[in-house]
């Protein structure tokens, strides 16, 4: 049950309708991808000051010098990980929420770890509100995954890292991805990372710019 999505009333539908037709213009073409954004309200996810551009194609502030990330990103980053809506996912990086929400409805299980803590309840609250109920979040070092529900069929990491943490290697299941932006601070490039029985494959995507993975197989804290 997604509050405020399509059928329930609210102002946003033709909102969101029309960020929809923006992605596929810009070549997004999974449909529950595009299903989850027509029916998730990111107008909940975002604070009062930026609500009215929530859902324009373009990524925000949300405090403690974080970002909400532009749809389209997100939606390449669901994408590539081609779920089916069985599978149990580790997301990196809470953030304002709206990624997991959006996993939420293409994936059985979510499980998200959050190094700021203020944004982890605020994350909580927002995906309470919108009546979203597999997602689990948890404030603590990304860098390290979270091991006790691993292994994880899919791993999102929505913050920059300089290499693959191997913690969330081990924590990815056989025939298992991973996306993750790869780099240094200024610039990075998201990475697919697939895991098979011989070993782990990367794959270069396209080049991106996120906040820092903080933790102790990321940056350090500066």
């Amino acid at each position: 049950m997604v509050a405020g999505g399509v059928g329930e009333g609210d102002s946003y539908g033709g909102y969101r309708t029309r960020l929809v037709e923006t992605l596929q213009s810009k070549g997004v073409r999974d449909l529950s991808v595009l299903r989850a954004i027509q029916m998730v309200p990111r107008h909940l996810f975002v604070p009062e000051s930026v609500r009215h551009r929530a859902y324009d194609d373009a990524a925000l502030p949300i405090g403690s010098g974080q970002t909400i990330s532009q749809p389209y990103v997100q939606a390449r980053y669901l994408e590539l990980i081609g779920l089916t809506g069985q599978e149990k996912v580790l997301e990196i990086g809470t953030g304002s929420g709206y990624q997991t929400a959006l996993l939420s409805l293409v994936a059985s299980m979510v499980f998200s770890v959050e190094r700021v803590a203020g944004l982890a309840q605020s994350a909580r609250t927002a995906l309470a509100t919108a009546g979203i109920r597999n997602v689990t979040v948890l404030v603590g070092d990304g860098s390290l995954g979270w091991r006790p529900f691993a292994p994880y069929d899919a791993i999102l990491v929505s913050a920059a890292s300089p290499e693959v943490p191997a913690p969330l290697v081990d924590q990815l299941a056989p025939g298992g991805r991973m996306v993750i932006p790869l780099g240094d601070r200024s610039s990075q490039v998201l990475t697919l990372v697939e895991r098979l029985a011989d070993g782990v494959r990367t794959s270069t995507i396209a080049d991106v710019r996120f906040v820092p993975l903080v933790g102790e197989f990321g940056f350090r804290q500066e």
